[in-house]
């Protein structure tokens, strides 16, 4: 790596393509440590975090257990954090977290596991705190800590105002963390207010820190973390102070990175087309100009002049950009027949196509691409969408109650068997009141939840134009736990996707690339799409099948990586809200609707009109809203 493009990163950084070969990394520099230390006959102590991030690494090690004899006899581990209170065997305990994904898969023994106690009285959490950091140091320290990072900076659960001398104790959870962490208690009002954490100070006496982070979602704060002032307002920029930590990230949380996002700014790089788009694209955005009013003194003074150099003038890249964006714009989003295809983003040939839809959550065909989705039933496209999973836990409790009510009186109605529907009704009833905070429904709760799904997808796929047998709810069973967290992505969910794939041999399918949904059912649905498109790819007519990604209701793709962008007129707006207000249970207050307290259906228009908007300040032609896709290579 070229020192002048790392020179703003205060941290030694190592990007991967994709969180799994990132997530391999790391677990194999773990095994090697714990090797070493087995040879020298002494203990291995490992700091460990919970949350999404760590979970492959984890996955891994386990792997490594069970296949090439790792044991872990000799190691020591200590946790981050814990809330509290929090008893161990609650859905959300930490003690659970990592009995489910760590330690009941491995040979540790269990009085060398340590995490933070929850079950205390509060005044003996100080006393347990001291004994926690003397436990640490009389092991030696921790060899290496991992760490995930959360949205306001945080690492372990050492908040905003933290300072570098802080030890283990107990804290008060910001607010942004509460939010971030109410799916997984079923509402924000069930979130512990406190928390154990070890503290910057604990975390900064590792040998080795290791900080990791997947996703588009965590790229500001990495950018702040690594490249910004070391702050307690930014915890994790105390890492800055380390003399041995590692940053490893994937590709997309890596995205706000001065040597990712604007390299030019630091030395001379080799100039393609991509780089020549997303610069341009840049300082338009930069300067407030659009394309083809930039000149060369813009360019030479944003350290762009190695293109000039090459292509002769501003005027020549601008029109080269220009024309490049122009033609992402169509219409036609299954391809114009009888036109020439030349310069549109798709064939005009075959006509008309088979496209298949794939929807992560019963909603997010109408949410993220409902236009393009109208328009392609429209232009007499064979439509199927693919429904990837059921969305039962994302239907609150009284709409249960409500429907089942609806059952019960339906039957008296129409003179059914009325005392089947009364005790129905008072069994649901009864364990939604029974249940507690965070706790998983009944089987009966859950396939209610799930029909009211089924049923609002059904009505919006019905306004669209869609027919019932062109509607496919494949309930892929890694999602079906009933809570929060799901199972890793397996085998029965990918044959699920090839099946239909293959039954309906489509020449588009479109999938949510949206990587920033903060619960990763979206990330684990694209997995599956990219494996089934992988394993079908030498089929005669998968090669004539394209595969555009769009994205949901957490993040648009940038103007530089936008390949197809489908304007949508006034009208066509109204009809997506129309078809998203389908899903009245999502509608108002949905059960998980992350940090960003609008409605689905009012961000997806304001991305669609900040879509449409980023091309007109660009110099291109003036839209109500757009939906934007990039295509997938294989």
């Amino acid at each position: 790596m070229n020192n002048d493009l790392i020179a703003s990163e205060k941290i030694p950084v190592k990007i991967f393509s994709g969180s799994t070969e990132a997530s391999e990394f790391v677990a194999k520099e773990i095994a090697a440590l714990i090797k070493n230390r087995q040879l020298e006959g002494k203990p291995c102590v490992l700091g460990l975090a919970t949350g999404s991030t760590p979970t492959r690494v984890y996955a891994e090690l386990v792997r490594m257990h069970k296949e090439e004899g790792l044991s872990f006899r000799h190691v020591h581990t200590f946790n981050l954090d814990e809330y509290f209170p929090m008893q161990p065997d609650t859905l959300q305990s930490y003690v659970r977290f990592m009995n489910e994904h760590l330690f009941n898969h491995i040979d540790i023994p269990k009085n060398q596991v340590h995490i933070p106690d929850g079950t205390l009285s509060k005044e003996k959490v100080a006393d347990f705190c001291k004994d926690y950091e003397r436990k640490i140091d009389e092991l030696g320290g921790i060899d290496i800590q991992i760490l995930g990072i959360g949205r306001t900076g945080h690492i372990g659960f050492n908040e905003p105002g933290s300072t570098e001398k802080s030890f283990t104790r107990l804290v008060t959870l910001d607010q942004v963390t509460r939010i971030d962490a109410a799916s997984d208690f079923f509402g924000e009002e069930n979130v512990p207010r406190k928390a154990i954490t070890m503290g910057v100070g604990s975390i900064l006496k590792a040998k080795r820190v290791i900080m990791m982070a997947w996703g588009e979602g965590k790229a500001k704060v990495i950018k702040k973390a690594v490249e910004g002032p070391v702050t307690d307002q930014i915890p994790s920029s105390f890492l800055q102070k380390h003399d041995n930590c590692l940053v490893v990230l994937d590709d997309a949380a890596s995205s706000e990175l001065v040597r990712i996002k604007t390299p030019w700014l630091l030395d001379s790089i080799e100039w393609n087309e991509t780089r020549i788009r997303k610069a341009v694209v840049w300082l338009c955005q930069v300067l407030g100009k659009p394309v083809l009013k930039l000149t060369n003194h813009d360019y030479m003074e944003h350290g762009m002049g190695d293109i000039i150099t090459e292509f002769g003038s501003a005027y020549q890249v601008n029109i080269k950009v220009f024309n490049y964006l122009q033609h992402t714009i169509t219409g036609w989003p299954g391809g114009k027949p009888n036109a020439d295809d030349t310069h549109r983003p798709e064939r005009a040939n075959p006509f008309p196509k088979r496209v298949i839809i794939f929807s992560p959550h019963p909603d997010d065909d109408v949410i993220s691409m409902g236009g393009t989705f109208i328009r392609l039933v429209d232009q007499g496209h064979e439509v199927h969408v693919a429904y990837q999973t059921s969305g039962n836990i994302a239907v609150f409790d009284d709409d249960a109650v409500r429907f089942a009510d609806f059952v019960r009186d339906f039957n008296i109605q129409f003179g059914l068997s009325k005392d089947d529907g009364e005790k129905f009704y008072k069994k649901v009833v009864e364990s939604i009141r029974q249940k507690g905070p965070g706790q998983n429904d009944t089987p009966e709760v859950l396939k209610i939840k799930g029909l009211i799904r089924r049923g609002e997808a059904k009505a919006g796929g019905r306004y669209v134009g869609l027919p019932d047998e062109q509607m496919h709810f494949l309930d892929m069973p890694f999602y079906e736990t009933g809570a929060v967290k799901k199972k890793p992505l397996g085998e029965d969910d990918i044959k699920i996707t090839m099946d239909l794939i293959e039954k309906i041999k489509p020449h588009q399918i479109y999938a949510a690339g949206d990587l920033s949904d903060p619960h990763g059912t979206h990330r684990v649905c694209l997995a599956a799409v990219m494996e089934a498109v992988n394993r079908l790819k030498n089929k005669d007519w998968m090669k004539d099948c394209w595969v555009w990604l769009y994205r949901g209701a957490w993040q648009e793709w940038d103007i530089d990586q936008i390949e197809m962008a489908v304007p949508l007129s006034p009208d066509e707006l109204m009809r997506k809200r129309r078809a998203v207000f389908k899903h009245q249970s999502q509608k108002d207050s949905a059960m998980f609707p992350g940090s960003d307290k609008r409605e689905f259906w009012m961000r997806a228009e304001d991305r669609n009109h900040a879509t449409a908007e980023a091309y007109n300040k660009l110099g291109l032609a003036e839209y109500e809203a757009m939906e934007a896709f990039v295509r997938h290579k294989f």
